[in-house]
């Protein structure tokens, strides 16, 4: 069974996304905006695609380290109610969103943005409609995260 890891935000120094194995599944991060008073660190469990509204946890923490054990006890209830198949909707719109994107950076159209429903993907193949979610999943799954 995969750990959960933290791994710095690229754009906040004080901001972790959670990873469990290769699905981030909440983040860690300092508040802003909020009055000096109150919980400075809030916390979010839960992913989507993979769960419905309604089904993450969040909270707050005075501190880091109040934020991360808040987030720890939401994950062993949070955890339990997850199926491999949630897990695999959000590795399955990952893979997709990065097929769209290297699609649009190496100038390509994608078949529902042609006349005739076909196109050709960046790695050589033709590819229809029909086929292209198929195709995605076959052809352009990371080996590993």
């Amino acid at each position: 069974m995969p750990m959960l890891t933290r791994r710095r935000c690229r754009d906040r120094q004080d901001c972790w996304r959670v990873f469990y194995g290769d699905v981030c599944v909440g983040t860690i991060g300092r508040r802003a905006g909020v009055p000096i008073d109150v919980d400075q660190w809030e916390w979010g469990c839960g992913f989507y695609p993979g769960t419905e509204p309604g089904e993450g946890y969040s909270g707050t923490g005075a501190t880091f380290e109040a934020a991360r054990t808040g987030f720890e006890a939401a994950w062993r209830t949070f955890l339990p109610m997850r199926t491999e198949a949630d897990f695999q909707a959000w590795r399955d719109q990952r893979n997709w969103t990065a097929w769209k994107y290297a699609m649009h950076d190496a100038g390509l159209k994608m078949p529902t943005q042609r006349p005739n429903g076909r196109s050709r993907c960046f790695c050589g193949l033709e590819i229809d409609i029909r086929g292209m979610d198929q195709h995605v999943r076959d052809a352009h799954r990371p080996v590993a995260a």
